[in-house]
Parts: structure tokens; C-alpha cells; sequence
């Protein structure tokens, strides 16, 4: 970097020459009429000692002025135009070292070159991110919409008079109806808490009575997929602080998706504790198929499945874990997931209780 940093500073230094020489050629100029002034009135010696005296200065006081000032000056003009022109590929070069007031003011246009440099990676991302998350919204909305059409128009070509294949096509375009249904819910939650729009309702509340709402909420799942589910959460635990329905919200959706990748017989259970901070520790594990330790960053990507077919056969929109990040986020709170391939998984994270410190026993409001 600082070669390349020397290097450009002699290239602009060079091409910089003409213009900074008008600069320096003006102070020059204006060096030499003064001098030539002042010896003339002040200094009676002959004409040419006047002119050759008045050169020197002048010369003196151009080189002083191209070292000192005028390709400083150019270097600010240079990187800003390139900064306007989204080039910063050459901004090292105005990486100078604090001095005096010129170099204070290279510093900042280096700063703010940094700045929007920054800034517009920042919008590229955004932008990437936006036409994927279009294309992944068009492609989960395409596989069910086909469904219902294909089914609906068999039906309509004859088979709703068919006894033996109406009501499972029926059945068919409902459980679409519904995937199409979850997915508008959940990008309306997702949009809605990322964009602050849906504030959380704080209270405190009993995490084992939370607990048990949701395992009987899913227990008929889980038996028609003869999965066990249970829990360990003490019955003397502090409440909890924090919005009970968004956290019933996060713990259905890591209990599903532990059903969802268990193996028939499997076992999920939820615990809970107590750690020392006053904090409770929230864990939902399962002794299913797990996953792959290059995925688990990815998790909580919208849209992001490890085994897309399984995930659309059971209805995911692939959003649930997206949800629980910005949820979990909202109540200053991170999810951490421990998984091996054929060994199960454990999605973990902490809540505040009644007993914890001040400074964590809140969460944030929008």
C-alpha cells in the first residue's frame, strides 16, 4: 500500500505540473514585482542588481510554493473529483500524515472518501440483497400457485366428480392455500420488526407456563410424527422480562423446526435456567439429523434451508429462524446454535428475568 501510495503521488505530481506551476508561477510573480518595488525605493543600487535580486526571490519563492503548497492542493482536487467520479482506487494516496492546515484538510477529504466508499458497498449490498430477496419471494410464491392451478383446473376437467381423488386434491390446494397464507404472515412480521413498525409489548411472565403452551400447541404434530417433546424448565425460575407473545413466537418456531428435522422416535426437549448473571438460559434441543457446520452461519438467512425438499413438503417459507433473529435482537438477545451432522442440534439464547441486572433488564421498544 505505500508503494503504490508513492507511486501515485509522483504520478499526480507529474501530472499535476502544469496546473500547480500556474500557482507557484503566481506567487512567483507576485514575489518578484514586490521585491523589485521595495528595492527600488528603499534600496538605490543599480537596475540590474534590483532585476537579478527580484529573480532569485521570485524563483526561490516559486519552487517553495510547487514543494510547499500547489501540489498539496491538486492532490485534494484530484481525489475529490475521482470521490465524485466513485473512484477510489488511488484514495490511499491522500493518506498524508497530520501537519499543518493543508494536510488537515487531505485528511478529511480522505475521510470522506472512506465515507462514501463505504457507503456505497453498503448500497450495492443492500441493492444485491434486495433482487435476491425478490427472486427468492417469486420462487416460494411460484411452487404453491402452480399447485392450486394444476389441481383446481383438474378438478374442473372432471375430477371433482370423481369420488376418489376430489377431496384429496382438495386437501392438496388447502394445504397450499395455507403455505401461501404463512408466508404472506411471516414476510409481514419480518418487514414489520425490521422496520420498527411493530413495537414490543414488554411484560413479565413465566416462562414455564410459556413453555407448556406451546408443547401442547404442537404436540399433535409431533405424535402423528412420533416425536417425543418435552421440557425441564424449573418451577422456580424469576419471570421473565420481556413480550411473551413474540417469545411464545420464537420457541414455536424452534420447537417446529426440531420436530421438523427429527427422525421418527426422535426427542426434543426445552430447557431452561438459571445462570448466574440473573439471566435465563433458553435451549430447545433434538437428537435428529443435525447439520452440517458449513451451513449453520446461514441459518437465519430469509429464504435459507439446509434440505429445501423436506422444508417445503412440511410447509416452511424458510423465514422462521429470521423472525427468531430479529425477535430474539429486539430483546438484546443472540441466538447461538450447536449441531452435529447425525447428532442433533441445540438452538440456544438468553433472556433478561426480574432479578437481572438494570443495565439488561429491558428490551427494546421501537
Amino acid at each position: 500500500m505505500a508503494d503504490r501510495q508513492v507511486e501515485y503521488s509522483d504520478i499526480n505530481r507529474r501530472k499535476f505540473s502544469k496546473l500547480s506551476g500556474k500557482l507557484a508561477l503566481w506567487v512567483g510573480l507576485v514575489t518578484v514585482c514586490g521585491t523589485v518595488l521595495t528595492q527600488v525605493l528603499f534600496y538605490p543600487l543599480p537596475l540590474w542588481f534590483h532585476v537579478a535580486f527580484a529573480t532569485f526571490v521570485g524563483l526561490a519563492t516559486y519552487f517553495i510554493s510547487f514543494k510547499v503548497l500547489a501540489w498539496r492542493l491538486d492532490l485534494a482536487r484530484t481525489t475529490l473529483k475521482n470521490v465524485r467520479k466513485h473512484q477510489f482506487h488511488n484514495l490511499e494516496a491522500a493518506h498524508l500524515p497530520q501537519g499543518d492546515e493543508l494536510n488537515a484538510l487531505i485528511w478529511q477529504v480522505y475521510k470522506a472518501g472512506l465515507a462514501m466508499e463505504k457507503e456505497l458497498q453498503e448500497l450495492r449490498k443492500i441493492e444485491n440483497y434486495r433482487k435476491e430477496f425478490l427472486g427468492d419471494v417469486s420462487h416460494e410464491l411460484k411452487t404453491p400457485i402452480f399447485t392450486i392451478q394444476g389441481f383446481t383446473e383438474t378438478l374442473l376437467d372432471g375430477a371433482l366428480k370423481d369420488e376418489r381423488v376430489n377431496e384429496k386434491f382438495l386437501r392438496k390446494i388447502l394445504v397450499n392455500t395455507n403455505r401461501l397464507s404463512n408466508l404472506a404472515n411471516d414476510l409481514v412480521d419480518i418487514s414489520r420488526i425490521e422496520t420498527g413498525e411493530l413495537a414490543m409489548s414488554v411484560s413479565t411472565f413465566s416462562l414455564e407456563k410459556c413453555v407448556e403452551e406451546v408443547i401442547d400447541g404442537l404436540e399433535h404434530h409431533a405424535q402423528t410424527l412420533n416425536i417425543n417433546v418435552s421440557h425441564s424448565v424449573a418451577r422456580d425460575l424469576p419471570d421473565i422480562v420481556g413480550d411473551r407473545s413474540r417469545i411464545s413466537q420464537v420457541l414455536v418456531n424452534l420447537v417446529e423446526n426440531a420436530v421438523k428435522y427429527s427422525n421418527p422416535g426422535g426427542t426434543v426437549e426445552v430447557v431452561g435456567r438459571l445462570l448466574p448473571s440473573g439471566n435465563v438460559k433458553i435451549s430447545v434441543a433434538d437428537n435428529g439429523i443435525g447439520i452440517p457446520p458449513q451451513y449453520i452461519p446461514r441459518l437465519t438467512e430469509r429464504f435459507f434451508r439446509v434440505d429445501k425438499s423436506r422444508s417445503r413438503e412440511q410447509g416452511g417459507t424458510g423465514l422462521g429462524l429470521a423472525i427468531v433473529k430479529h425477535i430474539l435482537s429486539a430483546h438484546d438477545s443472540k441466538m447461538v446454535i450447536e449441531s452435529r451432522p447425525g447428532h442433533g442440534s441445540t438452538f440456544g439464547f438468553t433472556l433478561a428475568t426480574v432479578h437481572s441486572p438494570a443495565k439488561k433488564n429491558g428490551v427494546k421498544v421501537s
